[in-house]
């Protein structure tokens, strides 16, 4: 029932870019396993081998911190509609953030939204395909928008003042911290 592929297909991308939520888990020695849900329009494919999801801040950045320690991350898709499938994109990745090299190219693949924290580029070393039988028919009624609302409101250089405080993930892993707004060079 499931296949693997060592790179992403165009029946893959195709698969991929037409759904409006995906799954993230992250996991480091000694610290907890991170699940998160994404969505907002948030993910691209940059090539067959290469994809990259805009992170906005919220409850933690154990991503972040994670992909420092370890490297591994699973990126999960999975059809609420028909046909059925789940799909798997498991690879190495890592954080760009906007003071880093790279940052101006990179975030000009996406919508940069209120609260844009980093970038995260994974390399992709394997993509699993399976049935998704499982998984139940829902319709997607909207995009939340408190999330953008929050960070819309806020002062950016309080902003970066807070996160600059955050300094280590739940589990005391260290973090890079941002210091420069996403539309600063």
């Amino acid at each position: 029932m499931s296949e693997f592929t060592p790179e992403l297909t165009d029946d893959h991308i195709a698969f991929v870019t037409k759904q409006p939520v995906f799954f993230v888990a992250t996991v480091a020695d000694g610290a907890r396993i991170n699940l998160s849900p994404k969505g907002m329009d948030s993910f691209r494919v940059l090539g067959p081998g290469q994809v990259a999801y805009l992170d906005v801040g919220g409850s933690g950045n154990e991503t972040q911190a994670h992909l420092s320690a370890d490297g591994r991350i699973t990126i999960m898709f999975c059809a609420f509609d028909r046909p059925p499938l789940i799909l798997r994109i498991y690879g190495r990745g890592h954080a760009v953030l906007p003071q880093d090299a790279g940052w101006a190219e990179l975030a000009g693949q996406f919508t940069l939204l209120p609260g844009t924290r980093q970038i995260f580029v994974i390399d992709v070393e394997s993509v699993q395909t399976s049935c998704g039988w499982g998984v139940p028919l829902m319709t997607l009624e909207a995009e939340r928008t408190t999330l953008s609302k929050y960070h819309a409101q806020q002062d950016a250089e309080e902003r970066l003042r807070k996160l600059a405080t955050r300094t280590q993930s739940i589990d005391g892993l260290p973090l890079r911290v941002q210091s420069h707004l996403p539309w600063q060079g």
